[in-house]
């Protein structure tokens, strides 16, 4: 039997009835509820709720009802319908190359499974990229982030993404944001974290005396990089290493692990509970 699945992301200002009215909802539209979170951050309550349904669903007028039910309760909600696609991604980047062309040479070489379908800027220093690959390029460069998030968030629903990649977009996303997207922001960060987090890390690292370095890819959640993680990788430093060479074995290294993250995530390879990635091994052709 065919089955839809919809993800609601329902996110304001915390108040009762909220939860009631979305799962009633559901059930009056004979939904089966899949998954339910909830969560409030200093008075910002965000819930989100994977819904199924084995009838034809009318996804219009469902849309359309969610969205009248969420101004009446004065919530905002996002609305992610799960069909089998080719997955479509925005790209998120600042001034750094290396991530963003690592991307665009696997979509080149066909080694991707998703369509990249717009890249979001917070300069134009990236734009050229972005017009050899034949690849939309708006600059979004806001020095209010909620201002600038909003921005974001329109340019998100006007190309129907699925994925947001952040590729070394050097900015804190907000809960009000992140919480919106569950499991579909992908962030790549230049550590092993939990040690040396931050924008210094490589510079902890050296100035430390790390024998080791690597980067891990992860999910974003409101918790500064502390995510799920979905992959690490790491090299050894050597005796005579500069912090320029460091920087550049780094660099190389975070593009590969992002790159590794998105395609698993493209592939369907990831399930995301209590907190943890679990990666279901590759399908054998």
């Amino acid at each position: 039997m065919d089955k839809t699945t919809v993800e609601l992301v329902i996110v304001g200002k915390d108040h009762e009835g909220v939860v009631a009215g979305f799962t009633n909802f559901i059930f009056q539209n004979n939904g089966n509820i899949e998954k339910i979170n909830q969560n409030v951050v200093k008075g910002l309550f965000g819930m989100y709720l994977e819904a199924s349904f084995t009838k034809k669903l009318d996804v219009k007028k469902f849309s359309k009802e969610a969205e009248i039910l969420a101004k009446n309760l004065r919530m905002e909600v996002n609305i992610h319908y799960e069909v089998s696609k080719r997955k479509r991604v925005a790209v998120l980047v600042t001034k750094e190359p290396h991530c963003l062309e690592a991307i665009l040479d696997a979509r080149m070489k066909g080694k991707i499974k998703g369509e990249i379908v717009v890249l979001i800027g917070t300069e134009n220093t990236l734009e050229s990229l972005a017009k050899k690959a034949n690849i939309p390029f708006i600059m979004i460069n806001e020095k209010d982030q909620a201002k600038a998030e909003q921005k974001i968030i329109s340019v998100i629903k006007k190309f129907n993404v699925d994925l947001i990649v952040l590729a070394r977009y050097m900015r804190i996303l907000s809960p009000n944001f992140v919480w919106r997207y569950p499991n579909r922001v992908i962030n790549i960060h230049p550590s092993l974290l939990p040690a040396f987090p931050g924008a210094f890390a490589y510079v902890q690292a050296y100035e430390r005396g790390a024998k080791i370095v690597g980067c891990t890819a992860h999910y974003v959640t409101e918790d500064l990089d502390q995510g799920p993680i979905i992959f690490q990788d790491a090299f050894a430093i050597d005796e005579d290493e500069t912090l320029e060479s460091l920087k550049k074995k780094g660099q190389k290294l975070e593009a590969s692990t992002l790159l590794e993250a998105v395609k698993m995530h493209l592939d369907g390879r990831l399930e995301v509970y209590w907190g943890k990635v679990h990666v279901k091994p590759k399908r054998s052709r």
